[in-house]
């Protein structure tokens, strides 16, 4: 134990994470602590009574004291009984807390966080750190209460009792302990590295069952079953490897402490049977003396092992605060302040922008995206329209230079007033698992059933819902799974609809759309647009041609600016090599 506190590293975790669990739940911990101490008390108490009783029983046999002790014994076992109890419950509830408050701080932590943070880490790797993490710190607090307050008080009661009632036995035990001690902890040295191991195996099985899942039309289709269930196994395997190897460690421990325990109460026995017969010792203080040795032994062996837990949870604690300490990408300023109400107008003033060092994705760009007008982006993959989106969601912050809305800096603007103001349809359409309805109305919390099914008719999606087994209460599947593509992004759409923000944000948003279902929308749109500000990305013209005003991308910079017919006007322009191979009409 006390080796495990000569890192610097884990005394700094370790008193971060008790600062922060004491603090939130101090009083809980206060009465479990309390009730602890009571339980070494009383563990101590009943080994002491064992002198009156066996005096009691081999010498005076008074009646009267023997009715007194069977009394002490029963108040000392009922103590014992209702502080074990309390102990046990608010533990619990206190270790409960702790599980709770750190996978809430967790998950507000990776809230804040920017788009970035996200491809930084695996969602299998994300989902155990959310969970296990948690898990291990109240473990490792719980271990550190019981073994500093229960068991090491418990320890100390009963090593007084041995020590005053027979002194010269008492060398036999502490010779023998830390002996015992040594050799748990010579065993144990591997246990972190297991840990570690055996934690990133885990999160390998989550994440090759997220790949199953979600891709499980490809393995399907392209007889991924067999590669999938190698890599399945093979974590599968590692992790029963490791908890094969821990397994061993803590299995080879009990014989050893048993044997120990049994060789140092063998020696006690003989000792103290000779103390007693032909040294004229009394029984009661010999059998006070092995009753304290033998309670003595659980507390002694958990405090032994503890370092074990430690070392295990430590790494689970690990990983939570890393996600914990992880620089914020995009952060809100000490002075930011809600977006002021305006026209809508969105300006690009001098940005840069690299995803990555030494790739840069947009340079220099300035381009302004008039208020209440609709501007298409168009340009090969690759060119920076979906980051020009990113950039104006504040998904990620530019390298250099200034977006503008409505005059000002969105960096001094606070993320809630900004995003309030936009919708956004991605042509990865993302539906929760939960009904039509509820999808819908993520858009705009409190909306009425009658708006989201109004919002559902303006993206023509009314039809197909209503013909679903339960309309508009049918759930749709993990990622809208039990519906066609273009089904999720009519639903995708409709949400967008419902928000009814001053700026639009459409990503490809008709993507899925057959041919009909985007001349639907294409009139939707045209009066969803209405005093809206819109920034559409497409590829195929046919749904930009109409639009105020046409911006060109390409590597990174706005080639071109103007209507559809200034661009087809413009030759060997970009825009119409576009265009002519699309064949579209003038």
């Amino acid at each position: 134990m006390l080796k495990f506190f000569r890192s610097t590293a884990n005394q700094r975790l370790v008193g971060r994470l008790l600062r922060e669990s004491f603090r939130e739940h101090a009083p809980t911990y206060g009465v479990a602590i309390l009730a602890m101490l009571v339980v070494a008390g009383t563990t101590a108490a009943s080994a002491w009574i064992m002198r009156d009783i066996t005096n009691e029983f081999t010498g005076t046999k008074d009646i009267e004291a023997i009715y007194a002790i069977a009394g002490i014994v029963a108040v000392i076992f009922i103590v014992k009984g209702l502080a074990t109890f309390v102990q046990t419950l608010f533990l619990s509830r206190a270790g409960n807390s702790i599980i709770a408050d750190r996978q809430r701080k967790i998950y507000d932590r990776m809230l804040a966080h920017g788009i970035e943070f996200y491809h930084s880490y695996s969602s299998a790797d994300l989902i155990m750190r959310m969970t296990q993490s948690a898990q291990a710190a109240r473990g490792v607090v719980d271990t550190l209460v019981t073994s500093f307050i229960r068991d090491l008080f418990s320890v100390v009661g009963l090593v007084a009792v041995m020590a005053f009632q027979q002194p010269m036995l008492s060398l036999v035990a502490f010779i023998v302990g830390p002996i015992a001690i040594l050799v748990v902890n010579k065993l144990m040295k591997r246990t972190r590295s297991i840990m570690e191991k055996e934690l990133k195996s885990v999160s390998m099985i989550m994440r090759v069952m997220q790949e199953t899942v979600f891709g499980a039309r490809i393995v399907k289709s392209f007889n991924l079953e067999g590669a999938m269930r190698n890599r399945m196994y093979s974590a599968v395997e590692d992790v029963q490897k490791r908890a094969n190897s821990i397994a061993a460690l803590e299995a080879i421990t009990n014989p050893i402490m048993e044997t120990l325990a049994g060789l140092a109460i063998a020696a006690v026995i003989l000792i103290s049977g000779y103390l007693v017969v032909q040294g004229g010792h009394s029984p009661g203080s010999v059998m006070a003396f092995i009753t304290a040795l033998l309670l003595c032994y659980e507390p002694a062996k958990r405090l032994a092992r503890a370092r074990v837990s430690l070392e295990a949870g430590m790494v689970g604690v690990r990983l939570m605060y890393e996600i914990a300490d992880r620089p914020l990408t995009i952060e809100e300023t000490p002075d930011a302040k809600p977006l002021e109400e305006g026209l809508g107008e969105i300006r690009f003033e001098d940005v840069s922008f690299s995803y990555r060092e030494q790739e840069t994705v947009l340079k220099d760009l300035d381009i302004v995206f008039p208020p209440g007008k609709m501007t298409a982006l168009v340009g090969a993959s690759g060119g920076g329209k979906s980051t020009v989106l990113n950039l104006i969601m504040r998904l990620y912050d530019p390298d250099s230079g200034r977006i503008l809305f409505d005059g000002q800096d969105i960096r001094h603007t606070t993320l809630h007033s900004l995003r309030d103001r936009i919708a956004y349809v991605s042509q990865d359409t993302f539906l929760f698992d939960a009904t039509v309805m509820h999808n819908i109305r993520m858009g705009r919390e409190g909306a009425s059933d009658e708006e989201v099914i109004a919002a559902a008719k303006a993206a023509n999606a009314h039809a197909f819902i209503k013909a679903l087994p339960e309309g508009y209460e049918t759930r749709v599947g993990e990622n809208g799974v039990l519906l066609s593509g273009g089904q999720k992004q009519r639903i995708s759409i409709a949400r967008a609809i419902l928000r009814d923000a001053q700026i639009l944000l459409l990503d490809e948003a008709t993507s899925a759309l057959d041919a009909e279902s985007e001349a639907l929308f294409r009139d939707a749109l045209e009066n969803l647009q209405v005093g809206r500000t819109t920034v559409a990305i497409a590829h195929r013209l046919s749904t930009v041609h109409r639009a105020d005003k046409i911006i060109v991308m390409d590597a990174g910079r706005a080639v071109e600016q103007g209507t559809h017919a200034e661009l087809l006007a413009k030759q060997g322009g970009i825009y119409k090599k576009l265009h002519e191979y699309q064949l579209l009409p003038d």
